[in-house]
């Protein structure tokens, strides 16, 4: 994994990880254990879902940056269908609270997001400038 790249996780799971304690403590005052139960189980859903696919994007980036663009959207439909089905197969499940599971998830994502567009917009740009290493003499 590159430094950038490692930056980019660290600077997004650090902040999930903040908010997802954030998340039990509200979680738990507002409905009990099942619902801290709840919003431990979707702190580490969100946690590890983007967490893999951060270095999923990463090993692809080292073949390609074509190979990088699929992987990324290649983990994304995965992470969309996985969550959709690990929703579905709660659906009756009484042991925690799945409104505050869903709730957990949803913001713990957003925040994901947010936080490693934050990361992004502080890193220096990179630039491939191959064009101005031609020998362009006359």
């Amino acid at each position: 994994m590159q430094s950038n790249d490692a930056r980019m996780l660290r600077g997004a799971a650090i902040p999930t990880a903040v908010a997802g304690v954030g998340a039990v403590l509200i979680a738990f005052l507002a409905a009990g254990s099942k619902g801290a139960l709840a919003a431990v189980l979707a702190a580490v859903v969100v946690i590890a879902f983007f967490s893999i696919s951060a270095v999923v994007v990463s090993w692809a980036g080292k073949i390609s940056a074509q190979t990088m663009m699929l992987a990324a959207l290649a983990s994304y439909l995965v992470k969309i269908l996985a969550v959709m089905v690990l929703v579905t197969a709660m659906d009756g499940v009484t042991i925690w609270d799945t409104k505050v599971f869903g709730w957990s998830v949803i913001g713990l994502a957003l925040l994901w997001i947010a936080a490693e567009f934050r990361v992004a917009l502080k890193q220096r740009p990179y630039i491939d400038d191959t064009e101005n290493a031609l020998d362009r003499s006359p």
